[in-house]
């Protein structure tokens, strides 16, 4: 998948990227960020403020911590994906070191955050986008986007933006149309991210919404507020996390 960076007009919260550790992908992955030496680590909690949505308008390489960025998810400098940089991934499976093969669906270059990658085909019915990694130690929010695009002028729509605010103990979504976000959501039966921990994230979309499963246990559904499935073809992801695995 290629990413983009956020779209100016869409523009909310979310905090600086760190990334660590094994990947294997069958997801579309594109970075302009390069990693740093297998030594370094994060250190100490991260800095930045956390932001919020508006209303109304095989085996790969450790991944590494990206550039520094604004702490507010919409704000930040999202990496582009350069199309040199691009691996495109045709046919067969690709090893997965948390598990079992995934088939190759997307464009996979490195795992490192913040993360933009390009869907192939878009994202239609019957489609899931799964996303692993392990939360930083200190977090403070991390963001999961699904967008038209990489376009900034204007800026592309964002069909569903996740974000997880460890502060308040918060996952919530919102999206943004023609530059201007809708109403957020917020109601969770609990809050399934633990820092330093594993998780694993799975967008399923259907007709009507997509279905957001944590740990393989649904929390919510966030219904289509973009017709056109086919045109949500970006998947970018920012905060206090590592990376371990798309698909």
């Amino acid at each position: 998948m290629q990413l983009p960076h956020l779209a100016g007009g869409c523009r909310h919260g979310g905090p600086r990227g760190a990334a660590a550790g094994r990947v294997s992908s069958a997801s579309g992955l594109s970075s302009a960020h390069r990693p740093r030496s297998g030594s370094e680590r994060p250190e100490g909690p991260r800095h930045g403020a956390r932001g919020s949505f508006r209303k109304g308008p095989a085996v790969s390489p450790p991944l590494r911590k990206g550039v520094a960025q604004d702490a507010r998810l919409g704000t930040s400098s999202w990496p582009r994906c350069p199309s040199s940089d691009i691996k495109k991934i045709e046919d067969g499976h690709l090893n997965n070191s948390l598990g079992s093969p995934v088939q190759a669906d997307v464009y996979f270059p490195r795992l490192i955050v913040p993360f933009c990658g390009h869907i192939k085909g878009g994202m239609r019915p019957g489609k899931k986008i799964l996303v692993m990694g392990i939360v930083d130690l200190n977090p403070e929010s991390f963001g999961i986007s699904l967008t038209c695009g990489e376009s900034e002028d204007p800026p592309a729509d964002v069909a569903i933006e996740l974000k997880a605010v460890f502060t308040e103990r918060q996952f919530v979504r919102n999206s943004c149309v023609a530059g201007e976000w809708g109403e957020e959501q917020s109601s969770i039966p609990y809050f399934p991210f633990i820092p330093d921990q594993p998780f694993r994230v799975e967008i399923l979309c259907e007709h009507p919404r997509f279905r957001i499963f944590v740990d393989g246990h649904q929390l919510f559904d966030f219904y289509h507020r973009i017709e056109t499935l086919s045109a949500i073809d970006t998947i970018k992801i920012n905060g206090d996390l590592q990376l371990t695995k798309l698909g």
